[in-house]
């Protein structure tokens, strides 16, 4: 009997946007839905009388478009207020961006960053500092396939223009 591990035991939390959307066919999963075990929540029935920071964020996620730039505010302010920790400050912070972002497709990063006030903060983020290396590296890559036509005229061969710029042979030749 005690040949085996111990099974460690599971809960799961399903999120719905709202009640009507809980699938009716339950059946096949009956058992699983209705055990401890499972968590059903429906994001337009929480109760956000208490003014808990965590529950607002998952709250905007279903807020409408018309309101959702100002609750982001609201909730920024709320987290810097609260929250002692930087890190996780910082964090909350990037949470509600990337809920934003996924509200408002057609904005930017820094567009939305300008529309909550965080303009400098976000310029300050891993991702921001990420995507800006990245850029600068595809800008950095391009300049150089850019350059290749012009050595190539200057008299070098294939090989001296891979060595001097950094590229693979195979690169060199597609930029011609």
């Amino acid at each position: 009997m005690r040949q085996n591990e111990s099974v460690n035991f599971w809960r799961a939390v399903v999120i719905y946007p709202q009640g009507s959307l809980d699938p009716s066919d339950r059946l096949p999963y009956e058992l699983l839905l209705d055990s401890s075990q499972v968590q059903r929540i429906y994001l337009d029935e929480l109760d956000t009388r208490e003014d808990s920071l965590q529950v607002a964020i998952v709250k905007l996620i279903i807020e409408r478009e018309e309101t959702a730039i100002d609750k982001g505010r609201e909730l920024i302010l709320q987290a810097r207020q609260q929250l002692t920790d930087e890190t996780t400050t910082k964090q909350i912070v990037e949470l509600i961006e990337t809920i934003l972002l996924y509200k408002f497709t057609r904005l930017s990063r820094e567009e939305l960053a300008e529309m909550l006030g965080i303009d400098d903060e976000f310029k300050n983020t891993r991702m921001y500092q990420s995507i800006k290396e990245d850029g600068l590296e595809e800008g950095r890559q391009e300049a150089k396939l850019e350059a290749v036509p012009r050595l190539l005229a200057l008299g070098l061969s294939v090989e001296q223009v891979a060595v001097a710029l950094d590229l693979t042979v195979a690169q060199v030749q597609q930029a011609v």
